[in-house]
C-alpha cells in the first residue's frame, strides 16, 4: 500500500504541488496515488525527500516515519 496520497494530505497539498516538485504531470500523479502506474526509482527518491521519509515508509514496508541518515550527496 503506498502511503503518498496520507504524506500529501498531511500537509495539505494538491496533486499539481507534488506533480510539480517532481517535473511531472498532475495526471501521471494521479495514477501513482492509485496504483495504475509504477513509480521509477528516481522518482521515489524525491518524494522521500520533499516527504522527509524514507521510501521503504512510502512502500508500506516500515511504520517508522522518519527517514534513515542522508548522505551528503543531493539528487
Amino acid at each position: 500500500m503506498l502511503r503518498i496520497k496520507d504524506m500529501r494530505e498531511d500537509k495539505d497539498l494538491l496533486q499539481k504541488d507534488v506533480a510539480e516538485f517532481l517535473n511531472i504531470s498532475q495526471t501521471n500523479y494521479s495514477k501513482y496515488e492509485l496504483g495504475k502506474i509504477n513509480i521509477p526509482i528516481n522518482t521515489l527518491k524525491k518524494m522521500a525527500i520533499f516527504f522527509d521519509t524514507s521510501i521503504d515508509y512510502l512502500l508500506g514496508l516500515t511504520d517508522e516515519i522518519k527517514p534513515y541518515p542522508r548522505k551528503g550527496k543531493k539528487l
